[in-house]
């Protein structure tokens, strides 16, 4: 029977029919279970550009959640770095410092050594002695990071070409062979990554880049060397990059430029969010 021959009744029955069918469809997809869940423990004072990346990642991370299907959460408190809190979690993110209370920092080794997932972001790896944040944690900084402490910088926040130096890993597998970077502020390390067969180099500032910063003190400008820029340690599932530092009206305190302005650099960050969250079982 064609659709123009058939009874009004019995096509009111269908298109009913099919409206319940699409509601049905639209409340299992809504109820499908997420991926993974992520938490981020973020500090948020002292530095206004690190605060500036605060914010930024609690609006853009929501929204990649919301995209590629997982849970993003945050919190200021690091009293919730504790085995109860951190057992709902799949993965991580340090934002923009590290715990200092010994409890918090046992709690997040024992979550990292029994299989739990991190990312780290530019000031999560700082450590200066003597600063506010002093080398006083031997397992973060030269066993997880394996980066020391904290060498120099550039300045001002500008971008980089970036050389992708492991191609086969899933954060970096489909990104070209360099890219520019957003702006941010470049850390050199006192440790060399290259020589720690735990570390492996993800990517680093090509030679391209140089000279990079623009002062005013010559040193924070570098016209040669290896910088690596986003690595992971193969004994743990972590990564950690140097990006999160937004470059700032001096005056204003106004944003001049974003961590997530450059299309491949947050492929990269999601890539890696993607491989460390669907890693581990949940």
């Amino acid at each position: 029977m064609s659709k123009l021959n058939c009874p009004i009744n019995t096509r009111i029955r269908l298109t009913a029919l099919l409206a319940l069918c699409l509601i049905f469809s639209a409340g299992f997809a809504q109820s499908k279970p997420a991926a993974f869940k992520v938490i981020a423990f973020y500090t948020a004072k002292r530095d206004d550009a690190h605060i500036s990346f605060v914010h930024e990642a609690n609006r853009w991370f929501p929204k990649m959640a919301e995209k590629y299907h997982f849970v993003y959460d945050s919190t200021n408190d690091w009293n919730n770095l504790n085995a109860a809190f951190l057992a709902q979690y799949q993965v991580v993110l340090f934002l923009d410092t590290r715990p200092d209370s010994a409890d918090q920092r046992e709690a997040f080794r024992k979550y990292m050594e029994n299989g739990g997932a991190w990312m780290g972001f530019h000031f999560a790896g700082f450590a200066l002695t003597p600063s506010l944040y002093p080398q006083d944690w031997d397992w973060y900084h030269n066993q997880f990071l394996g980066s020391g402490s904290y060498a120099s910088n550039t300045w001002k926040p500008v971008p980089a070409i970036l050389r992708v130096e492991d191609r086969k890993h899933p954060a970096t597998r489909h990104l070209p062979k360099t890219f520019k970077s957003s702006a941010s502020e470049w850390y050199r390390w006192t440790n060399d990554l290259r020589t720690n067969p735990d570390i492996d180099i993800l990517l680093a500032v090509d030679s391209s880049s140089f000279p990079l910063g623009t002062g005013p003190k010559p040193s924070e400008i570098w016209h040669s060397g290896y910088y690596p820029i986003a690595w992971t340690n193969k004994n743990y599932r972590m990564v950690y990059t140097n990006m999160g530092h937004n470059d700032l009206d001096p005056k204003t305190k106004q944003d001049l430029s974003g961590t997530f302005d450059s299309e491949d650099q947050d492929r990269f960050i999601i890539n890696s969010l993607l491989w460390l969250g669907n890693g581990r079982k949940k």
